[in-house]
């Protein structure tokens, strides 16, 4: 891919509304642009990210047999009055009426619907457990939407759903995912942490929460040496104890800040009983199914990972999810035709062997051109001038140790251009 066709939007002033780093360098680096409180259009380059985390999550969720669905965002009020949570979701829910005075939400979660959704075809224990997920915008009607698209009005989530003829079969399957999850934020390369925590106003009998740890987190959890805890909501109730303080001094535990990314949960019966969810046992007797859900947010994933990857000139992405793994920058190609075809010869050998790079043949000089990559944060670059043209050598610099040295060409076979 070349920025000729591959627009970069990098800007140089502070965006006036940005409180956390990743706000502010997700609008400079050209990843977002702000529609209105809490809602973000995403330009190319962030979108790149978004579909890097978004097809590692796919990978792992269809490892463990769960398979992608797509729902609507806009749900009818029935199916919320039905589960009994039309009246007890509060505000954050966003009402309307279409034009035939049929009363719908814009979904913030999907409970309601994949359980509608599979009971129309369910009826014999043998089909069961089924797992489905999708990737999807969601919508919740914040009071006051902050830190980018951290906390949002609309955001781009991945929900899970499993069905079950009984509470040993999800057991199974919690414990399947939570193996996924952590492989998840490994392959995503963050510092995390899974935590016991509320289920709050999804329910069921038991949840957890992935944390990435970050100064800038609106969470507060408790963790050992060992990185194991949970939230302060959970550790009050645990030790019958309101002052947190006096809960660190009881266990050794560490207060640290935490940007919640994924959470899940046993459902139980919560839904599938309110709903009407049966099937047929080997005994021919109705039974209720159960039922787990497993969130990761997707769109806040990009905000957390930024969080903990910067540095004074900009993002320092890791490997898995920058927008590339490479970026191949010219100096002058404009005016030397020599310049120009040895970067079009680096560029079609980075091509030929599937790295993922980006050629920035852009008409800036040198200055600027590391400058955007350096605030855009991709992890190699590649520098060809007239000394590299007439030596048939690259300058190499590393994003995150900000080393350089002139490398020869067999330097891109090297295990860090592959993807």
């Amino acid at each position: 891919m070349k920025t000729s066709d591959f627009p970069i939007f990098t800007v140089k002033n502070e965006p006036s509304d940005s409180e956390v780093t990743s706000h502010k360098l997700m609008i400079k680096s050209g990843m977002i642009r702000k529609v209105s409180s809490g809602q973000y259009n995403w330009l190319p380059l962030g979108y790149r990210v978004l579909e890097k985390i978004k097809n590692i999550i796919r990978e792992e969720l269809n490892s463990i047999g769960c398979r992608e669905i797509l729902m609507p965002i806009v749900q009818p009020s029935e199916l919320w009055r039905e589960s009994g949570r039309w009246d007890k979701y509060g505000p954050e829910l966003l009402r309307f009426k279409d034009r035939h005075d049929r009363e719908f939400c814009f979904g913030p979660t999907f409970e309601e619907v994949v359980t509608d959704l599979i009971r129309q075809d369910l009826s014999s224990y043998k089909q069961l457990p089924i797992n489905v997920f999708q990737i999807s915008t969601k919508f919740r009607d914040e009071i006051r939407p902050r830190f980018g698209v951290m906390r949002a009005r609309e955001f781009i989530m991945k929900d899970a759903y499993s069905f079950h003829t009984d509470s040993k079969s999800l057991d199974d399957t919690y414990n399947k995912y939570k193996n996924a999850y952590n492989e998840i934020f490994k392959r995503l390369m963050l510092d995390f942490t899974m935590v016991d925590a509320d289920s709050g106003n999804i329910g069921g009998s038991e949840s957890h929460e992935f944390h990435v740890i970050a100064d800038t987190g609106e969470d507060e959890i408790l963790l050992d040496e060992s990185l194991n805890g949970m939230n302060t909501e959970i550790a009050i109730k645990k030790f019958n104890e309101t002052d947190v303080k006096k809960i660190i001094e009881k266990t050794g535990m560490k207060l640290k800040k935490g940007i919640e990314v994924g959470h899940i949960f046993k459902l139980g019966k919560k839904y599938s009983e309110a709903m009407n969810v049966r099937v047929s046992d080997k005994d021919s007797k109705l039974k209720t199914v159960h039922m787990g859900c497993y969130g990761i947010g997707v769109s806040r994933i990009v905000a957390a990972a930024i969080e903990q990857n910067y540095d004074e000139k900009g993002i320092v992405w890791t490997d898995s999810i920058s927008p590339f793994k490479v970026v191949l920058i010219d100096i002058d190609s404009q005016k030397n035709e020599d310049i120009k075809n040895y970067s079009e010869k680096i560029y079609s050998n980075l091509i030929s062997k599937n790295i993922d790079v980006i050629y920035d043949d852009r008409d800036l000089n040198l200055g600027k051109k590391l400058t955007d990559w350096e605030l855009i944060g991709v992890p190699n670059m590649l520098i060809v001038g007239n000394k590299e043209t007439e030596k048939e050598k690259l300058t190499y610099k590393n994003r995150a140790t900000d080393e350089k040295e002139e490398v020869p060409l067999n330097f891109l076979d090297d295990k860090r251009f592959k993807n």
